[in-house]
């Protein structure tokens, strides 16, 4: 294994911190890679590193996270559907979010919200516990 140059590892913290705050900013918008790279100024290969040597992930896997956490937090709050849920964190299809959620949490979305899996004052249990901490 290579050592890296301090300065590609903060060049490419920064494209990392850079991405994740879009991603933080925008979850319920259609976002891709090669969008997030133009708008840091860079290439989709340099931020695919930066996703894999910085956060020990990628992009796509990211964004599905960065969803499903706000996705728990919506559906701790009663007045929204599943569906509303769906489209807020950025899903055209609830039945690819309810898949995805699924996946996510090991549970529908609708199961979810009926075993009451959130902490009393509606942050999710997970969230509360520290599980999902930005």
């Amino acid at each position: 294994m290579s050592v890296q140059r301090p300065a590609t590892i903060r060049h490419r913290t920064a494209l990392y911190e850079d991405a994740t705050a879009i991603v933080a900013a925008e979850y319920g918008s259609e976002l891709s890679l090669d969008d997030i790279a133009r708008r840091v100024a860079s290439s989709r290969r340099q931020l695919q590193r930066a996703y894999a040597e910085i956060g020990r992930t990628t992009f796509r896997e990211h964004l599905t996270a960065v969803r499903m956490e706000r996705a728990a937090e919506l559906l701790a709050t009663r007045g929204t559907t599943v569906r509303e849920v769906a489209h807020r964190v950025g899903y055209r299809q609830p039945a690819q979010f309810a898949k995805a959620f699924r996946r996510h949490h090991g549970v529908a979305p609708s199961a979810y919200r009926a075993e009451g899996r959130f902490a009393r004052d509606g942050v999710p249990v997970a969230v509360a516990n520290g599980a999902f901490a930005a």
